[in-house]
């Protein structure tokens, strides 16, 4: 026979996972409506040429990183309708009635809150970092096969400036490209110019850097040898280079394509794995901003739970049954708690923080020691 708590458990988890699947429906629905049909024009001609399934490409990986940014708010407001709706139905007087304390109602709701800050987490570091290709693309971009402007991109180990007309997303091609070269490779003149440079990555066959096609500068580039910093080839040339055409070069950089065409905007997808290799990246510098958002992954987690345990005792310690208010509450604490948070992550991302790694911690140190303290004197 199934004890009568573990019934209890059951039933407030079941209604704590409707209620979370309806609001996040909801949610999503709504964003989905709006930027649909702000962006209506560019979705008819993507749909004329790819079809209807283009709008589930294109919104599917949008709402991983949806369900990102509001877990916390969907756990929250789950939570207080529970509690909320068990005592507008006097089931948690019921429940109180026979010996069963408040706490032995919230214990199932803070496990059920854990289990989606853990969803969350592999969200971030599994399934958004495989669409990461989609969600670097808008409305405008989605086919990849225009050419759009770009900024400038340093290669911190060769010395490099990476400059050009545009960038062709779909080819992986710099459009025009001027490759300006440091004072080591003063010999081959102020910069490297061509038709195009396509990305290729590492491979057995030689490292990762760019393909400069129909090279115009300098103008005898071609017949050169092979240019060195150092022990490191840089500029590989047909000569040297049996698998290069004779109007070809290859410039050698573990600059990548992805963060030379999109930057910030591909960081973000980027799994704290991956992110811990770019920052070691010699040829990157991602600077302070990069380094919260490492530590953000990180502490998210134990932020969410926070918020979850701050948010409880709206609706537990109160006498009125409104879900209104309760949501209402809940809205400005969320409010306050980001506020708090972007603060604290601006101040990392412009070094009012040293080191910026602990402008991240910084929120848990406020939220977390008050969560703490509501938790205990809650279980007391």
């Amino acid at each position: 026979m199934i004890p009568p708590l573990y019934l209890l458990d059951r039933y407030v988890i079941r209604i704590f996972v409707r209620t979370l699947l309806v609001a996040f429906a909801s949610f999503s629905g709504l964003y989905i409506v709006i930027d649909l049909f702000g962006n209506l024009e560019e979705f008819l001609r993507h749909i004329d040429r790819f079809g209807v399934g283009v709008l589930v490409e294109y919104y599917g990986p949008r709402i991983l990183t949806f369900f990102d940014q509001i877990s916390h708010l969907l756990a929250l407001v789950a939570a207080l309708f529970v509690i909320t709706w068990m005592q507008r139905t006097n089931e948690l007087t019921a429940v109180m009635a026979a010996g069963v304390p408040k706490r032995r109602v919230v214990r199932p709701l803070l496990l059920a809150g854990c289990l989606v800050a853990l969803l969350a987490a592999v969200n971030r570091e599994l399934w958004i970092p495989g669409f990461r290709d989609k969600l670097t693309r808008n409305a405008q971009t989605w086919a990849g096969d225009q050419s759009r402007s770009f900024t400038p991109v340093f290669d911190f180990q060769t010395r490099i400036l990476f400059t050009g007309k545009g960038v062709i997303a779909s080819r992986r091609t710099i459009v025009r490209p001027v490759f300006q070269l440091p004072d080591a490779l003063a010999h081959w003149g102020p910069a490297i110019t061509g038709a195009e440079a396509r990305y290729e990555p590492p491979s057995d066959e030689h490292p990762g850097g760019y393909r400069i096609v129909g090279v115009t500068q300098p103008v005898d580039a071609t017949e050169r040898q092979t240019a060195r910093v150092g022990s490191r080839r840089v500029i590989l040339t047909p000569p040297d280079t049996d698998w290069l055409k004779p109007d070809e070069l290859f410039l050698v950089s573990d600059v990548t394509f992805e963060e030379l065409a999109f930057g910030r905007r591909y960081r973000r997808y980027l799994s704290t794995r991956e992110l811990v290799g770019a920052l070691r990246n010699p040829s990157l510098d991602y600077g302070a901003d990069a380094r919260v958002l490492l530590h953000a992954r990180l502490v998210q987690p134990l932020l969410d739970m926070s918020l979850l345990i701050l948010g409880l005792p709206l609706v537990t310690r109160r006498h009125g049954h409104s879900i209104f208010f309760a949501g209402g509450m809940a809205i400005l604490l969320v409010i306050g708690f980001l506020c708090v948070v972007l603060a604290a992550h601006a101040m990392g991302s412009y070094l009012i923080v040293r080191p910026a790694s602990l402008a991240a911690w910084l929120p848990l140190f406020v939220f977390g020691p008050c969560a703490f303290a509501v938790l205990r004197r809650g279980w007391e």
